[in-house]
């Protein structure tokens, strides 16, 4: 049987240099990779991101290897030297010398301090990295060696040469000498063995010799659990070897690679083999059949290395221009929810294994409904189902044959357990949604949509409104959802036009909200949220992720949230725009349904599970955005919403009297009561704190309300004696003003005793100042305009005779007085700031005057505190 061309399912992919080593981190989402050029890289294969470059190598780096525990990689390369690095510290440990050739592969033990290499020097090393030496150097290859591995649960290492030979290598002798040692040697002083390495070392035999290779061989692997040897050369053949306790042979050969095999690995989870060549192909063999069943290729590259994750189906190739991270199947189980009726639960239909079955969230029961006819090659199994409830119909798509669909009928009877496979009716198809009670919609492989049946029977036969279609979504009764490049476009089977489209590249999965008016578009990094009217789609919201999109589900009831999953949170997002996380994930999810607090998911083994979850945030902000205060105001009183980020959204979203309930620190509480203009708050926070730049602020913003007594306050508090003395002109003040001047003169402020001495109208008080400043001119014409004919006497011979034509009297001059008040007891009429719902009781009650209580915010009558009492004043 030959095998079907495929395309990657890739999840990650680099462009760099050649790349000759590969090896995935056991625990974390990374990928190492050294290159033809010396360098080596450290990827973040699920962000995609590049960590860190080590470049210590000269010359190509053909080995790397990840240590399962410690924060260690190991590398080897053309310049003879193998190298520990602390990916940690991000440097290089120690360097091991002692190959004389080039170094091709290295790997850590999974136990002991070893790592084992290779090299062109026809030898395999096994070092200590603790103690930093060579424990032994294993020798009889007589050609270069390829490769080498340690057996993953064995004392056994398999080693490939271009000698055509495949040695399995047993090192238990090493391991009693090298790691019991020191246990035995705090007991004992036993002789050492004499002559014990004089004819080579007895600590490593080889225990088999694999010869069946007609070319060189490049590589060789230990499968995982049993014992199989898998091998692959430059004779293009991919060998299988079994193993027992006395001999290995050979089991089979694979053919099929047209240019040597480079690698060749067992899949950790599956009965495959996967091999790559330089034949620009990635080939993947059933082991028990020993056939081939998918191709990968590339057009220009040539691969040379493979790694298999051990946790995950995960796959990683290398070729001449970079490198790419890959699964064979995808992992998502196809699965439909059936939101039900006014006399039926809601129930997900999933396919496991070989059933259809159906799991109702509400009373937990889970049942098998359908045996479902066992999947037909790599691509046989199920990669959507849609289910029509009324018809009791189930659309199952695959990727068989290029897509393919088949179409069901449940049993009615099938609630009470699994019934066989009733004969399905298939077709070809790149996607198949039901679009009636008794209809559905294929897009075939010429991109013509046609309408069938539940026979199967095509009954009208439409061109979609792109030529270049590539898929179709449900979207209600006699419409379809469109997919065309980057456009999503809503079709009218019925009127055979398009009613509306919108943007969004790469659509992977439509999601329907309850009213069947808001949808979801999922793609690999972005979720968009739209609403579809009659004659037009609406855009709502669209959040980019950098970690894939994996699957979503609109909130219960609600056409406002939608809440979806990535590789390792559970997201949500507003159609106002706003998201969030609801939570971490340890491994990936699939959304089914939203009950309370409660989340139902599947994961990628089609197990059934219930994720509790915290909704307040979205909640919250949900009820914000709609205005609904009184949901606000209930989570505010039972939730635990705190922290920075609340209160920043709060203040961006323009709600600082929300986040003025949130807040404790004084300075934050001051500067969000200062926002949202209540003063009572922020005098109270501003006398706690006591603080010059508060006392400032609470005065523009006081002033700007017309609050002048707190204005007072403030200027009191700052020593603002400027601003305290136009103030108390502006409001008539003139026993303020009058102790002002006496301020301003014992303070030596010139300026300040003229112009509060102006603003009362002291005539005498001024010429006294002028004449203190040596400015008789100026005194003398005050004295003179003002009718102050003896002091105008008194002042003239001071007055240079040059200066006296100058000095005479305006006619109509006449004297300022400061302004009259017409409120002298409380705060002028205020700038009415609106008590919002959230604000509380004022601090202080106003006067029980008609005018106070009118006057929202007013701090009590009269002229408010005064703290500026002279020395002297009792004050």
């Amino acid at each position: 049987m030959s095998s079907t061309s495929s395309e990657f399912l890739t999840k990650f992919e680099t462009k760099s240099n050649r790349v000759k080593g590969l090896s995935f981190h056991p625990r974390r989402p990374w990928i190492v990779a050294s290159l033809h050029n010396g360098v080596i890289q450290l990827w973040d294969y699920r962000m995609g991101t590049l960590l860190d470059r080590f470049e210590e190598h000269e010359g190509p780096v053909r080995g790397v290897h990840f240590h399962q525990v410690q924060p260690l990689l190991v590398s080897g390369g053309d310049d003879y030297k193998i190298k520990v690095w602390n990916y940690k510290l991000r440097r290089c440990l120690f360097t091991l010398l002692g190959h004389l050739d080039y170094i091709r592969t290295v790997q850590f033990h999974h136990e002991y301090p070893w790592i084992v290499s290779s090299s062109d020097d026809q030898t395999v090393r096994i070092w200590d990295w603790q103690a930093r030496n060579c424990l032994s150097v294993l020798t009889g290859h007589n050609h270069y060696v390829m490769s080498v591995q340690f057996h993953p649960k064995d004392d056994l290492i398999v080693s490939a040469s271009l000698d055509q030979t495949v040695r399995v290598w047993d090192v238990s002798g090493l391991k009693k000498k090298a790691v019991g040692s020191s246990d035995e040697s705090m007991g004992s002083n036993s002789a050492p063995k004499i002559g014990a390495d004089l004819f080579g070392s007895t600590d490593t035999t080889v225990k088999y010799l694999l010869e069946g290779h007609d070319r060189g061989v490049n590589w060789a692997s230990f499968h995982h659990t049993l014992p199989l040897i898998v091998s692959g050369a430059d004779d293009r053949q991919v060998k299988l070897w079994r193993m027992n306790d006395s001999k290995a042979w050979e089991v089979d050969t694979l053919r099929g690679h047209v240019n040597n095999v480079s690698c060749v690995m067992f899949h950790p989870k599956q009965e495959l083999i996967i091999s790559n060549s330089e034949d620009k192909s990635i080939r993947v063999w059933d082991m028990s059949k020993r056939t081939g069943v998918q191709t990968f290729r590339r057009e220009q590259d040539r691969f040379w290395i493979l790694a298999v994750h051990k946790e995950q189906s995960l796959l990683a190739a290398g070729h001449d221009s970079g490198m790419l991270v890959f699964k064979l199947d995808r992992e998502r189980p196809a699965y439909a929810m059936n939101e039900g009726g006014a006399n039926t639960a809601s129930q997900l239909l999933y396919i496991k294994e070989r059933y259809l079955r159906m799991f109702e969230p509400g009373s937990g029961r889970d049942i098998p409904l359908l045996s479902i006819r066992r999947p037909t090659g790599q691509n046989g199994s199920a990669r959507a189902i849609a289910y029509n409830e009324a018809e009791r119909a189930l659309l199952m798509c695959t990727d068989a044959e290029g897509g393919s669909y088949e179409l069901y009928q449940i049993p009615r009877d099938a609630s009470r357990g699994a019934s066989e496979a009733p004969d399905s009716k298939r077709g070809l198809g790149l996607a198949a949604v039901f679009v009636a009670r008794n209809r559905f919609a294929v897009l075939d492989k010429s991109r013509q949509i046609l309408i069938k049946n539940l026979s199967n029977e095509v009954t009208k036969k439409l061109s979609p409104p792109h030529p270049t279609t590539d898929m179709i979504f449900y979207a209600g009764t006699g419409m379809l959802l469109c997919k065309a490049e980057d456009k999503i476009t809503l079709f009218d089977l019925q009127q055979k036009r398009a009613m509306g489209e919108i943007t969004c590249p790469n659509v992977k999965y439509v999601i329907w909200a309850s009213d069947n008016k808001h949808f979801a578009l999922l793609s690999k990094h972005m979720v968009m949220l739209a609403r579809r009217d009659a004659q037009k789609i609406e855009h709502l919201a669209t959040v980019h992720e950098t970690i894939r999109v994996k699957s979503g589900v609109w909130e219960e009831g609600s056409t406002k949230t939608f809440i979806y999953t990535t590789l390792n949170h559970v997201k949500f997002c507003l159609t106002a725009g706003d998201s969030g996380i609801v939570r971490t994930l340890d491994a990936p999810v699939y959304l089914c349904k939203v009950i309370g607090n409660k989340l139902f998911c599947l994961d990628r083994e089609a197990n059934t599970l219930t994720l509790s979850v915290d909704k307040t945030e979205f909640l919250f902000k949900t009820a914000l955005l709609e205005r609904s205060y009184d949901e606000v105001l209930r989570i505010i009183k039972r939730s635990k919403l705190c922290g920075q980020a609340i209160i920043g959204y709060l203040q961006k979203k323009g709600f600082p009297e929300v986040a003025l309930q949130f807040v404790n620190d004084g300075k934050t509480r001051f500067n969000l009561a200062i926002e949202c203009g209540n003063i009572e708050v922020a005098l109270e926070t501003a006398t706690k704190l006591d603080d010059k730049d508060c006392w400032h602020k609470l005065g523009v913003e006081a002033l700007r309300q017309g609050n002048h007594q707190i204005v007072e306050m403030a200027y009191q508090k700052t020593k603002d004696f400027e601003r305290l003395s136009f103030l108390y002109l502006i409001t008539g003040n003139t026993e303020k003003l009058t102790k002002m001047l006496r301020i301003a003169e014992m303070r030596g402020d010139v300026m300040g005793r003229f112009h509060n001495a102006l603003y009362l109208g002291d005539i005498s008080e001024r010429i006294k100042v002028l004449r203190e400043q040596h400015q008789p001119a100026l005194a003398y014409v005050t004295a003179l305009t003002h009718g102050l004919t003896e002091v105008a006497a008194e002042l003239e011979a001071s007055v240079p005779e040059e200066m006296k034509a100058t000095c005479q009297p305006i006619n109509d001059a006449s004297l300022l007085f400061p302004p009259t008040p017409i409120f002298r007891d409380n705060n002028w009429p205020l700038l009415r700031v609106s008590k919002g719902y959230f604000d509380g009781p004022v601090v202080q009650k106003a006067d029980d005057s008609n005018v106070a209580d009118e006057l929202d915010g007013d701090i009590g009558g009269g002229w408010g505190g005064d703290d500026l009492d002279l020395p002297g004043e009792g004050g």
